[in-house]
């Protein structure tokens, strides 16, 4: 990893207005498909909610030539985007007279550290403190104006997730370490609600664990209190044992768009507070729509105003080389008469995977 500069101070963001054209949604992609004398790497692209236009931003600095990083977390603060941890992986060929169709298979080479800032007004790249542990598939979230982590995994041959986690000051500079969970953790959801961190989900165990105890864990949630410096813990928060794909704050409620394993979900489902995922009225139908003759690539949502916007990215039956785009709609607003809404669907060349979820920025 080459030398950045040090990340920009943070500034005091502008007001919030209703207007989506002051906000850009990013995401981090990668080819999935390996072709030879080509080079793979993360891209960032914005999504521009006002005019339904995708572009290419930057890419990742310093990986190595024809990595990717993947499990990384992306989130954003005031105006930067910052990228942390993941594991860096590569294309190698497979073995001469290999039963597999696909001509390439994914290496992981190592757990990274690395953290970068993009600042989305100055259009560039700095690298931040390292996290204190190297750590992909973990949960991350801000929560006053700091980033918090938890859970993941730190090496390539674990088999089990992590219970650490740390703090990052954008004004300091610093990662601080934090109370251990009580849980082991990975492929866990972290979103800030009511003023604290919840680490919801994931592969779970304790670390004398009974093997029965598995999707008991994996239903609950760990909760970081920073005020009083603790974790606490929400035994049945999460209503399966397969991890959530995303978990969204807005407006005082928490949205879920499903878990990471069932594609052909349809609705969002909104928390109660009680341990409870209701069915949101109105929202059905609109995210099975693409996916009855197609294959899903990628979903993952962002929260603007009262509005959920849900990216989506699908291989078509007709011609599997070409990634089709679309983004839909739907407005949590209760005076809301025509929730849904869906854009019309853009072709792109190739397959491409999304790499971290997306994360929105007031511009």
């Amino acid at each position: 990893m080459g030398s950045l500069p040090s990340p920009p101070r943070p500034v005091t963001p502008p007001s919030p207005e209703n207007s989506t054209s002051n906000y850009q949604v990013f995401g981090s992609f990668c080819p999935r498909d390996q072709l030879p004398n080509t080079n793979r790497s993360n891209s960032i692209e914005s999504y521009n909610p006002s005019n339904n236009t995708w572009s290419h931003v930057t890419s990742i600095p310093g990986l190595l030539e024809n990595h990717i990083l993947k499990g990384f977390a992306m989130v954003s603060l005031r105006d930067s985007i910052y990228v942390i941890g993941g594991r860096l992986c590569t294309h190698k060929e497979r073995a001469q007279g290999s039963q597999d169709s696909d001509d390439y298979a994914e290496v992981d080479v190592e757990v990274l550290p690395v953290v970068l800032c993009f600042n989305v007004g100055s259009n560039q790249w700095s690298e931040c403190a390292p996290l204190g542990t190297p750590r992909y598939d973990f949960a991350c979230s801000v929560c006053e104006n700091k980033v918090y982590v938890a859970g993941g995994k730190s090496t390539l041959a674990s088999v089990r997730g992590l219970s650490s986690a740390e703090v990052y000051d954008p004004e300091l500079d610093i990662w601080t370490p934090l109370p251990n969970m009580s849980i082991l953790r990975y492929k866990c959801v972290g979103v800030t609600w009511q003023g604290k961190f919840y680490v919801v989900g994931g592969f779970a165990e304790r670390e004398d664990s009974d093997p029965g105890l598995f999707m008991v864990l994996r239903s609950s949630a760990d909760v970081y209190d920073a005020q009083a410096g603790n974790w606490g813990h929400v035994p049945s928060m999460w209503p399966l044992d397969v991890p959530p794909n995303q978990i969204v704050a807005m407006n005082g409620r928490l949205f879920s768009c499903g878990d990471c394993l069932n594609a052909r979900k349809g609705h969002i489902e909104v928390y109660d507070g009680v341990n409870i995922w209701n069915e949101l009225d109105g929202s059905q139908r609109a995210l099975n729509v693409d996916w009855r003759q197609n294959q899903r690539l990628y979903l993952t949502m962002a929260p603007i105003g009262t509005h959920l916007y849900f990216l989506t990215g699908y291989r078509t039956a007709a011609d599997s080389s070409r990634t089709m785009s679309r983004v839909h709609v739907f407005d949590t607003s209760a005076a809301a008469s025509n929730t849904w809404r869906s854009f019309e669907p853009m072709e792109e060349e190739g397959e491409k995977e999304l790499c971290s979820h997306c994360c929105v920025v007031q511009v």
